[in-house]
């Protein structure tokens, strides 16, 4: 009998040992719990909606930004909106439940976005736009090239080159997108400004490579009248080149808008004209920089240009 109430008082002495370590255990994960949730107290986030990241443009505007966003310490969660309006409304829902600070965005579609802004005005988060431009909601700032002039520089370009007179092909961009809109009617304006010169033929190819191609194609089959074309990104400027090499029409003037790697490289082996730099590194670098700005209660200016160059042999 004795030996039996020895077994049981060291029983409940291992049970209540063993439940302190437990509890000691416990509390030292909590503690460390608490350590990680203070490291990261204070950490500013920035939400990033990208129109597309199918485009090499986009692709170097969004490492831009988070580049930039490292470097100064912010934390950043980029989406894709894959080039649609209502994806892109969804994604920037989802950020603003993430309980993001700040939010830049760059519109798919510049009228379809101005409910998503309108959402994070209403949550109190600021907006920037990048790029693209709004057409509803609250911005803080905007920040682009002036697309504007930067089609009017491709249109000035073209016709220099032709000489006296010419027909051009415009490939335009997304229809209701502020890139499309401005940079064609800065190139308009230059061609209307220039007398003997017209617009033989436009057609959307949504700055798309593929597109371009097949709206080239089809332009080339109605008529093949014409000395140079201007695309309002290098994605379709590239599948126009594909199209006029295709026909046998390797003597019409090429230009696009963006400055990518591929089109750098085709302007140096002579298969396109030229090209409008945008520097969309440094406008990714601009936005955070930015954001930054206005996290800290600074105002800014409504529009933040980002230099153009044109890019020629």
């Amino acid at each position: 009998m004795k030996k039996l109430f020895q077994f049981f008082i060291v029983a409940i002495v291992a049970m209540v040992v063993s439940a302190c370590s437990l509890e000691q255990g416990g509390g030292s994960t909590e503690k460390s719990s608490d350590q990680n949730s203070g490291e990261n107290e204070g950490i500013q986030k920035i939400g990033l909606s990208i129109s597309t990241l199918n485009n090499p443009f986009f692709v170097t505007l969004r490492d831009g930004a988070e580049a930039k966003a490292k470097e100064l310490g912010f934390e950043i969660t980029t989406v894709d909106a894959q080039n649609d309006p209502a994806k892109q409304v969804s994604d920037i829902e989802d950020l603003i439940q993430q309980g993001v600070d700040i939010l830049l965005v760059n519109p798919a579609d510049s009228a379809a976005i101005a409910s998503a802004i309108e959402s994070a005005n209403n949550a109190g988060i600021p907006v920037i736009t990048v790029d693209r431009s709004a057409e509803g909601g609250e911005v803080v700032t905007h920040i682009a090239s002036d697309n504007a002039a930067g089609g009017k520089m491709a249109g000035e370009f073209i016709i220099e080159q032709l000489g006296d007179s010419g027909k051009i092909v415009e490939l335009e961009g997304i229809p209701g997108s502020s890139a499309a809109r401005e940079r064609g009617q800065g190139f308009n304006d230059a061609v209307a400004a220039a007398e003997g010169f017209e617009v033989a033929a436009k057609q959307s190819a949504n700055f798309d490579r593929a597109e371009g191609l097949t709206v080239m194609e089809n332009i080339i089959q109605s008529t093949s009248d014409f000395g140079a074309v201007f695309a309002h990104n290098d994605e379709m400027a590239l599948g126009a080149v594909q199209a006029l090499a295709a026909a046998g029409m390797d003597d019409v003037i090429v230009v696009g808008f963006d400055a990518t790697d591929d089109a750098v490289k085709a302007v140096e082996d002579g298969k396109m004209a030229a090209t409008v730099a945008q520097k969309p590194d440094l406008m990714g670098e601009q936005a955070i920089d930015a954001a930054s700005k206005v996290l800290a209660g600074e105002e800014l200016e409504e529009f933040i240009p980002v230099e153009l160059e044109l890019i020629k042999k």
